[in-house]
């Protein structure tokens, strides 16, 4: 029984190499969910465990380890680009420059103080490239940093080693600096509502017909004679409620329930005239209640020949009498304009009788069974266009050797493409919120235990050489100091919520295991969002930046 065990898990093997990065996951993941003085290091604990089984000896195959620790890696990065696609190019209108500029801020303060750090404490420029590579926790970074080091000639051993010693701070770092900032400097008012990407990109509001220029005008040449984005969802005449269709005309003292941007409620006070002190956008609101004549309700796209199409070429208003005044997707609520493409697993806020309803029910789906069945050929095809696209070498001038956005940056890129573009080319590329959940945390969780298990071989040992504390040290000021200056310039100076403040530090930091953290920690989809924003440009200047460092001051 002895030897079959031994064998089972220290005899090199495909078997033996799932099994063991099986238990160090198991493992990770219950020590994860305890909690020490009232903070969760959640799935890290993952990262640790397999530092201690590489400590004590444990291996598996060098080849199979590194096709594990590549594909968690790739599908993580891929299925977050995916989740965050739909609202990625959404969020970059609004919010995309205001999250890049501290970004920024904190890839330059990282590097800055990295070379301080190497003159004053006497640490060559090599170990430090790999430190500040562990302390930013940017595998594809040390990548760069040991290839330009081997093209000068110099020895690149020292930069993995360090590397490998300041990234178990770096993970967790990170996640200290969150919970020092919510500690001492988060306010009530910094946190994101559940709902907060909602309201910021839809108002509604009522507005009383008293402006005599649209007197008598069709909604359609209302509509076409204003640069606004809305859309009439009811419209009240004599105190009879009717669907406001394009060619019916409107009247002295109508009361018009608009959706529309929050920057562009004010303006529309100049089209129609009053607007109502009444709070539509209150989420006890029962619109089945506001009057007896219209029901409103929410139908799930599920029919994959609608999956591309605009919203106007189903012609449903003109067809059936009814009106969509709002749709739902990943997380985000946007107007319901002509030109809107409908994606499967769109929510559409339909108002009509409810008869016409029910007939457009049959239209867009509604079978939620349906979405159940997992699309894996355009989750394959994405990761394998991911790759091609992180293997591109691409040129940058000034600098003679070709930089690669790699295993993480060309994933998640592709991902985020086709979650936003794949639509309108007929890919069904939607996903159940759980089913991506299940590919980021099993592509997490291999890539942690991987990653861990290789570094554990010499882990410990580095720590008691003379230069191995400094090294532990320097790292933790590399990743803590400008996390936490960040952050806070970033609540105060720049008035971002504290879940998007989470999302930016961790994707500036390329780190994945915090935003997990910091995902199981606060309501709505804001720290996705944010790291999904800024990590392609990060990770693409952090690969070129070390590459810089190395030339210059080695």
């Amino acid at each position: 029984m002895i030897e079959f065990l031994k064998s089972l898990f220290l005899q090199e093997s495909a078997t033996q190499t799932i099994i063991v990065l099986s238990l160090i996951s198991a493992l990770g993941i219950m020590l994860g969910k305890l909690r020490f003085f009232g903070i969760s290091l959640g799935i890290t604990f993952v990262f640790f465990i397999g530092i201690l089984a590489g400590h004590f000896g444990l291996t598996v195959n060098g080849n199979m380890l590194l096709y594990a620790e590549t594909f968690g890696l790739v599908l993580f990065v891929y299925a977050l680009g995916l989740q965050v696609g739909p609202g990625f190019f959404s969020s970059m209108r609004h919010e995309g420059v205001r999250l890049i500029f501290p970004s920024l801020g904190l890839l330059l303060t990282g590097t800055l103080l990295a070379i301080m750090l190497s003159y004053a404490c006497n640490v060559n420029m090599g170990d430090m490239s790999g430190i500040l590579c562990g302390a930013t926790t940017n595998t594809p970074a040390l990548a760069a940093a040991q290839q330009t080091l081997k093209q000068m000639g110099m020895d690149s051993s020292g930069a993995a080693l360090s590397c490998a010693l300041t990234y178990p701070l770096g993970v967790v770092g990170v996640i200290l600096a969150l919970v020092f900032l919510r500690k001492f400097f988060v306010r009530p008012g910094d946190m994101p509502l559940p709902d907060n990407k909602h309201k910021k990109n839809v108002f509604i509001a009522s507005y009383k017909v008293t402006n005599p220029g649209i007197f008598g005008k069709t909604i359609a040449e209302v509509a076409n004679t204003s640069h606004n984005h809305f859309v009439i969802s009811r419209m009240w005449h004599n105190g009879h409620v009717l669907i406001p269709m394009s060619d019916r005309t409107l009247q002295k003292d109508d009361i018009l329930l608009v959706i529309t941007k929050p920057e562009e409620k004010d303006a529309l006070s100049l089209v129609f005239g009053e607007q109502e002190q009444k709070d539509w956008n209150n989420e006890s609101i029962d619109w089945n209640k506001i009057d007896s004549e219209l029901t409103s309700q929410r139908i799930l796209v599920t029919r994959p020949e609608i999956n591309g199409k605009k919203l106007s070429s189903l012609r449903l208003r003109n067809n059936y009498g009814i009106n969509i005044s709002r749709v739902y997707r990943s997380g985000v609520q946007l107007l319901a304009t002509p030109d809107l493409i409908l994606q499967l697993g769109d929510r559409l806020t339909v108002v009509g009788e409810t008869a016409d309803i029910k007939r457009v029910e049959g239209i867009l789906g509604n079978a939620v069974k349906s979405l159940n069945e997992p699309n894996l050929v355009s989750v394959f095809i994405g990761m394998i266009l991911g790759l091609i696209v992180g293997s591109i070498p691409l040129s940058v001038p000034g600098i003679s050797l070709p930089v690669k956005l790699g295993l993480a940056g060309g994933p998640i890129i592709v991902g985020i493409l086709i979650g936003t573009f794949g639509p309108r080319l007929h890919m069904v590329t939607y996903t159940t919120q759980s089913a991506n959940m299940m590919l980021r945390a099993l592509g997490l969780n291999l890539y942690l235990a991987c990653l861990g298990l290789d570094a554990g071989a010499h882990f410990f040992e580095t720590i008691v050489r003379p230069e191995g504390a400094l090294w532990l040290v320097l790292g933790l000021i590399i990743t803590f100091v400008p996390v936490v200056l960040i952050g806070i310039f970033a609540m105060r100076s720049m008035k971002l919520d504290y879940g998007s403040v989470c999302g930016l530090l961790c994707g500036s930091m390329a780190n994945p295991m915090a935003l997990t953290y910091a995902g199981d920690t606060i309501e709505g989809d804001n720290p996705s969002v944010a790291y999904a924003t800024v990590y392609p440009v990060c990770m693409f200047l952090r690969v070129i930046i070390i590459q810089l460092v190395v030339m210059f001051f080695v």
